[in-house]
This record gives structure tokens, C-alpha cells and sequence, in this order.
């Protein structure tokens, strides 16, 4: 066979190849060296500048390829990306305030100046700006232990989205027809009742709740078999104590506040009174917010009845609503409008409550197994 080599040598028989691959110079069976021409060799012969990746082997002057005999490596994959860890965002101000623990007040400041409230010193220079720098410490730990106490997870043991959803679309369908007949055929004293009756509510609800869930138990009681009994039981018991923690501190606030009157009513006279009764204060205004961020929570979740039975919740909720419709009725009378609207706006209002907890009951039944005799 006749080889190539470079320019500058001439071709010949096979021998000649071989006499330059014993003086050194590179000679390729396919054409020119796959290296290229290297400075200073001008035959082109031999690796490139750095080697090669596996190092001089013996029997092998130019280092390319592992050595003989080893086995086979087969190619390793390419490990996956890895992202760059980054560390979360903070939560926003309305994020925490709503869902986390609130902020202490001195972050509470410096996130306000730097949000660029510049104003914020100047707020606790006025009165409102002094009640809510003593009242705001009182009101965060009052929501820290009130979330302790009266967990707001407890509002479904067995989440239902679409149950959920309806019910937040009712509740604001509600919202809109009320403010439609209030726009339509309400008068000045109608819309100054709305307050009245939302307070009304907010009141009398804990109560009827009270007053409603130990007659909705009883009947779930009777209609289980007698082995289930024991574990309803059982798990009645942490709701219990909710009730007692909810209104022990519901009943202890007129307790209080009639207490703090007297003993003002004692040291009237002394300059110091002012401040003993400021001082005697903030023990009241702890619970009473104790109960306003408890209220919340046990309205929603039914004092965390849902632990006993997964279906008392929509059971209590279906009669509660025709509660406070009646009681509704008697206090302030009928809505404002025509006879026809009247009677839609008192009977729509708990047929859709009720309609969409038995749905849920309904659903409970056939997706997730539960029944009211089980």
C-alpha cells in the first residue's frame, strides 16, 4: 500500500512509511494527521499542546486512548441542573396580618418606613396614634393565643373544593342581592340598620350555636350504631373545651369591665386614678379581643364539630341559618320592597344555605362514604 505524508517528503512504498515512523515522523492511513500542523513539528505528528485527557500510556508515545487491556468505561450521563438555591420571598404585610403571626411593633415600623410611610412617626405623635401603639401589642398576643386555642384549620375534616366554592359563590350572591334591594327600596333608616344587624349577629351566633349543637349531637348520637359511639365521644372532647375556653372569656368581659368601674369608682380622687384605670383597662381589651379573633374561627368551623361527625358542620349550619332568619324577622321585620321581594329576600337566604348543605351531605355520601348513621 502506498501512504501520504506531508508535502515536503516525497510518497513511496509501504517500507518508507515505516522508516519514518521509526524516526518519529507521524504518517495517517486516511489523509493528513487529525491534530493539525503543531509548531515546531512541521510533519504535523503528535497530540495537541496539553496531551491528551488520559495521560502517556506505555506502548503509546502519543498518549491518546486508555490503557490496553482496561475495560470498558461506558459514557456517564450528564448530571441534571441544579438551580441556584434562592431563598424565599418574605410574605407581604396583608399576607401576615391575614394568614402568619403578625409582626412585632418595631417591624411593624420599620417595614412601614420603608414602604415609604413616611409619615409613621408623625401618626404616634397624635391620640389615635398612642391607642394604637398600646392597644396593637395587646391585639397580637390576644390573635397568638386565640389561633392556639381555637386552631382555624378545623373548618372541614374532608375538604370538598367544589363545596367551597359554592358556598363562597352563594355567600356573595347573597351579598348582592342584599344590596340590591337596599339600592332599589331601602331608606336611610334601612341602611343604618345593616350595622346594627351585623353586630346582632356576631353576637347572638356563638349562642345559638351553644344552644343548637348539643341538640344536632344528641340526634347524630342516636342514629350511630352503638360501637361508634365511644369514638364520637372521644372526639367530642377537644370541641368541648373550646366551648369552655370561648365563652369563659366571652362571660368575663363585662365581668371585668364592671370590675374595673368599681375600683375606679374607689380611687376617684387621686391623680394617680387615671393611670389605675388605664392599667386595669388592658386586661379587658386582651380579651376582648381574645373573643373578637376567636369569634371568627368558631362561627366558621362550628367549634371544630367537624372531628365528631364530618357531616355535623353542614348539619348545624343548615339549622342555624332558619335561627337567625327567625330571630331576624322578629327584631327588625321584613326588608324594604314589595310583598313578592319580602318574601324571596327572608326564604331565599336560608333555602340556599340549606340547599347546598345537603348537597355537601349528599356529596360526603357518595364520594367519601360518610352517612349520618355511620
Amino acid at each position: 500500500m502506498i501512504g501520504r505524508c506531508a508535502a515536503t517528503v516525497p510518497c513511496g512504498p509501504a517500507p518508507y512509511d515505516s522508516e519514518l515512523r521509526e524516526k518519529g515522523i507521524g504518517v495517517t492511513f486516511g489523509g493528513h494527521n487529525p491534530y493539525g500542523p503543531q509548531p515546531g513539528n512541521p510533519y504535523g505528528g503528535g497530540p495537541p499542546p496539553g496531551g491528551n485527557p488520559y495521560g502517556p500510556q506505555p506502548g503509546n508515545p502519543y498518549g491518546g486512548g486508555p490503557p490496553p487491556g482496561s475495560p470498558y468505561v461506558p459514557p456517564q450521563p450528564v448530571p441534571p441542573y441544579i438551580p441556584p438555591h434562592v431563598p424565599p420571598r418574605p410574605p407581604s404585610l396583608w399576607q401576615q396580618f391575614r394568614y402568619d403571626e403578625w409582626p412585632t411593633l418595631r417591624e411593624l415600623t420599620v417595614r412601614l418606613r420603608g414602604n415609604g410611610a413616611g409619615l409613621v412617626p408623625l401618626l404616634f405623635c397624635c391620640l389615635p396614634g398612642w391607642l394604637f401603639l398600646l392597644a396593637y401589642p395587646l391585639a397580637r398576643s390576644a390573635r397568638k393565643q386565640a389561633r392556639i386555642k381555637f386552631p382555624h384549620d378545623l373548618h372541614r375534616r374532608i375538604h370538598d373544593p367544589q363545596v367551597w366554592r359554592a358556598q363562597k359563590t352563594r355567600a356573595y350572591l347573597a351579598l348582592g342581592a342584599s344590596l340590591l334591594i337596599l339600592v332599589a327600596y331601602g331608606t336611610g333608616e334601612d341602611w343604618e340598620e345593616i350595622q346594627d344587624q351585623y353586630m346582632m349577629r356576631l353576637a347572638i351566633t356563638p349562642w345559638l350555636l351553644l344552644l343548637t349543637a348539643p341538640l344536632v349531637i344528641t340526634l347524630l348520637f342516636r342514629m350511630a350504631p352503638p360501637a361508634a359511639r365511644p369514638d364520637m365521644r372521644a372526639r367530642l372532647r377537644p370541641s368541648v373545651r373550646m366551648v369552655l375556653w370561648y365563652f369563659g372569656a366571652f362571660t368575663s368581659v363585662p365581668l371585668l369591665f364592671a370590675g374595673v368601674m368599681l375600683l375606679g369608682e374607689q380611687f376617684q380622687g387621686y391623680a394617680w386614678s387615671p393611670f389605675l384605670s388605664l392599667a386595669l383597662l388592658g386586661p379587658v381589651v386582651w380579651v376582648l379581643f381574645f373573643v373578637g379573633f376567636g369569634s371568627s374561627t368558631m362561627v366558621r368551623t362550628a367549634f371544630g364539630t367537624s372531628e365528631v361527625h364530618a357531616a355535623l358542620p353542614a348539619l348545624l349550619t343548615g339549622v342555624l341559618v332558619w335561627e337567625l332568619a327567625a330571630i331576624n324577622l322578629v327584631t327588625v321585620g321584613m326588608p324594604p320592597g314589595p310583598p313578592l321581594v319580602q318574601i324571596l329576600a327572608v326564604i331565599c337566604g336560608p333555602l340556599s344555605v340549606s340547599a347546598i348543605a345537603w348537597w355537601e351531605i349528599e356529596r360526603l355520601r357518595t364520594r367519601h362514604g360518610v352517612r349520618l348513621r355511620a
